[in-house]
C-alpha cells in the first residue's frame, strides 16, 4: 500500500501543510485564528495515531512521519512565538538545544552502528506534551487577555515545559550511553 495514501499518513501530513497557515496567522497577529489552526493540527496528530491502529495502517515511513512532523510544527511555532516576543527565549533555546542535541546523537548512531529504532521514552511524549500546552497556553492568552486563570495556565505550561526539556533531554542521554556501551560490549563479543 502506498504510504502516502494511508488515512493516518494523509492527517500527518494535513499536519505539515498546516504550519505555514499557522506562521502567517501568528506573524499577522490573527491570534484566534492561530489558536484554532493549532488545535486542528492537534486533532490530526491525535487522531493519525489512533487511526493507524484502528485501520492497522501502521507503517515505517508514519513512524517517521509523525515525529517529524510534530517537530517541524512546534520547533517553528517556538521560534515564530518568540521573533513576536510571545514567548520566552530561555524556554525555546532550551528546546531548541534538546531537539538538535538528539537530531546530532541520532544521525551519529546512524552513521555509526546503523540503529534507527528511536522509541520516545514516557520523559519526550510528557514533554512533547508540555510543549503543545505550552504553544496552546500562549495564544489563548493573546486571545483572553483579562482571563487571569490563563495566565496562570500559560506559566504552568512553561514551566513544565523547561523542567520535562531538562529531565526528558538527560533521560536520552542516559538511554543512549546505556544502550552505545551495550552495542560496544555487543560488537567486541561479536554480537
Amino acid at each position: 500500500m502506498n504510504p502516502f495514501r494511508s488515512a493516518p499518513n494523509l492527517l500527518t501530513l494535513i499536519r505539515i501543510c498546516l504550519a505555514p497557515f499557522l506562521v502567517a496567522a501568528i506573524l499577522e497577529g490573527h491570534f484566534l485564528l492561530s489558536f484554532w489552526l493549532f488545535i486542528a493540527a492537534g486533532l490530526t496528530d491525535a487522531l493519525d495515531g489512533a487511526l493507524a491502529r484502528w485501520l492497522k495502517q501502521r507503517s515505517t515511513f508514519g513512524a517517521y512521519l509523525d515525529p517529524v512532523a510534530d517537530k517541524l510544527l512546534l520547533s517553528t511555532l517556538f521560534l515564530v512565538l518568540l521573533y513576536k516576543g510571545l514567548m520566552p527565549t530561555t524556554v525555546t533555546v532550551l528546546v531548541f538545544g534538546r531537539d538538535v542535541g538528539i537530531l546530532l546523537v541520532s544521525a551519529l548512531l546512524y552513521a555509526a552502528v546503523g540503529r534507527r529504532e528511536f522509541n520516545p521514552s514516557i520523559w519526550g511524549k510528557a514533554n512533547t506534551l508540555a510543549q503543545i500546552a505550552a504553544v496552546a497556553a500562549v495564544l489563548l492568552r493573546q486571545v483572553t487577555p483579562e482571563w487571569h486563570w490563563v495566565a496562570v495556565f500559560r506559566a504552568v505550561a512553561l514551566d513544565a515545559t523547561i523542567a520535562l526539556t531538562v529531565i526528558s533531554g538527560l533521560h536520552y542521554a542516559w538511554t543512549v550511553s546505556r544502550r552505545g556501551g551495550a552495542t560496544a560490549v555487543n560488537g567486541a563479543n561479536g554480537k
